[in-house]
């Protein structure tokens, strides 16, 4: 049966990466995605979205919104600990081999391919700040976290099985989160 499952998964992988290959090598995509997946690592763009709400916040004399940005800041340092710390430890998954050059420098990790930190970190932010968020405005966050988490299937750093797991762990941590206390004023 494991068999069976590695099968699909590695079926899965290639018919995305396959997929990806045909827009590979494009100048505008390759910086795009490059950027996204740099701009990510260890969280820096949800702290700085973060630190960013509670500036104007602040500024507007808004203090839930100041509240918000440090509990989003906790909440991307607890999902880190979790995902890069303990759940990454009982998987031994090899990262993708890029067999060509890459157009932009990256960080390459040493830790288990699975799950993507970055798609759970980007996913787990996404299902917070929806939850803070005018209803037209709450797709754009998963945007914003599907370009990032897709970004490392792009750049050959994460199979998109991995990607998948890690979006899929995200939407569970920041539903989790939302439900903690104290709770956000836009809940669920």
């Amino acid at each position: 049966m494991p068999e069976i499952a590695a099968g699909i998964v590695q079926k899965f992988d290639d018919a995305a990466d396959a997929q990806i290959a045909k827009i590979r090598g494009n100048a505008l995509v390759d910086r795009t995605m490059y950027a996204a997946s740099e701009v990510a690592d260890f969280s820096v763009l949800w702290h700085l979205i973060a630190a960013t709400r509670g500036v104007l916040g602040a500024a507007t004399g808004d203090t839930t919104k100041v509240d918000e940005a440090f509990r989003l800041s906790a909440i991307m340092g607890i999902e880190s600990a979790l995902v890069n710390g303990l759940i990454k430890s009982f998987f031994k998954r090899a990262r993708p081999i890029a067999t060509e050059p890459r157009p932009h420098a990256l960080r390459q990790p040493v830790t288990s391919s699975f799950p993507s930190g970055h798609a759970s970190a980007a996913f787990t932010a996404a299902t917070v700040l929806a939850a803070t968020s005018p209803k037209r405005a709450r797709p754009l966050w998963y945007a914003l976290a599907t370009v990032i988490a897709s970004s490392r299937v792009y750049v050959k750093i994460h199979h998109a099985s991995d990607v998948v797991g890690g979006a899929i762990l995200g939407v569970a941590l920041g539903r989790l989160a939302r439900r903690l206390p104290p709770k956000f004023p836009f809940g669920n």
